[in-house]
């Protein structure tokens, strides 16, 4: 029997009858979503755990230890090339299954050194490369990007938007468990607000379409599903950037209309970017970049941008000081400078 498979024990019922403890992977999950983990930090951490565990001969985590996570580790840096932040992404996958999941309170687990992240400036675009790459983007696709430039949203906070999150009389959207699980609110722009309010029609139609036929169920986070019955059903819950077909909610097996996958915007930005005729490497995210950089840029004062991009600290702003369209740091050139 393997790793994969092999229980842990034995676990003893109230009535004393000896229950055979769930597969490690199981306890993996079960302990991630007690931590209200998203569900792909789920997959990604049940993923690293596996190849870990392959890597070793299938020998189980509790008989290794510090050696064979530096290992691991070593293999993914010098043999499979992976970048700093994806080695930091398999450690911090193994410290939680070690720590949480196994319970082991070792002196190694914060000894396992983690890979050092190179501060890069972020990829940002200029105004009429902003312009001329959403010009040509239609439909959901060109209204995620636009809403990702005109607020600062990260791809995730945009697309698990819920109708509730849009106050059109404020021109406000209230963003919900970002980044830290923080709450925050930004701005909702007048040039989406008659866009925004079309795509919210077709979207409500669709989702009484959906209850016509017997779903229309949308998911809860934190339970609510349970305090609040048909909440899930109503359609202020519903996301408003919602996927074109229903599909499985892995977790609970119940047949549901999630959001956007991210995938599919990240493609539409390629095509944008080729259409554009845009060298940059830009992303998705990079629109969020090019808000920061734009209100500094015009004279705002850098927490007020702190606060629109839910920055914890002032200094994770700070880096877009330099790379606003006037170059380093803002100073003139003695070469430019007027004899």
């Amino acid at each position: 029997m393997d790793t994969f498979t092999k229980n842990s024990g034995n676990c003893v019922r109230a009535d004393g009858v000896a229950q055979p403890s769930k597969r490690l992977l199981d306890q993996l999950r079960d302990r991630i979503r007690f931590k209200h983990y998203s569900i792909r930090t789920e997959q990604v951490y049940g993923d690293w755990v596996r190849r870990f565990i392959l890597f070793h001969g299938k020998r189980h985590p509790r008989e290794m230890g510090a050696r064979e996570v530096e290992a691991f580790l070593s293999h993914l840096a010098v043999e499979g090339r992976v970048s700093a932040s994806t080695q930091n992404q398999a450690r911090s996958a193994l410290l939680f299954l070690y720590k949480e999941v196994l319970e082991t309170e070792l002196p190694w687990l914060e000894g396992v050194e983690s890979a050092k992240v190179g501060k890069r400036l972020p990829v940002v675009l200029t105004a009429e490369e902003a312009q001329r790459l959403l010009a040509p983007i239609q439909g959901s696709a060109g209204l995620i990007l636009r809403l990702l430039y005109g607020t600062g949203l990260r791809i995730m906070e945009c697309l698990r938007l819920r109708v509730k999150d849009l106050d059109f009389a404020r021109r406000e959207i209230t963003v919900r468990e970002g980044k830290g699980f923080k709450d925050r609110v930004t701005m909702l722009p007048e040039k989406l607000l008659i866009p925004l309010s079309d795509h919210l029609l077709t979207v409500k139609a669709l989702h009484e379409a959906d209850l016509a036929a017997g779903f229309g169920e949308v998911y809860l986070p934190w339970a609510l599903e349970r305090k609040y019955p048909n909440a899930a059903r109503e359609w202020a819950w519903q996301y408003v950037f919602v996927a074109a077909k229903r599909s499985l909610d892995p977790r609970s097996g119940v047949v549901r209309r999630h959001h956007v996958e991210a995938q599919s915007i990240q493609r539409a930005m390629r095509e944008a970017l080729r259409l554009a005729g845009i060298s940059k490497p830009a992303t998705p995210h990079t629109l969020r970049h090019s808000f920061a950089t734009s209100l500094l840029d015009s004279g705002y004062d850098i927490r007020t941008v702190q606060e629109l991009l839910g920055h914890a600290d002032v200094s994770t702003t700070m880096i877009y000081t330099h790379v606003l369209q006037r170059g380093g740091r803002g100073v003139r050139s003695p070469l430019d400078s007027p004899l």
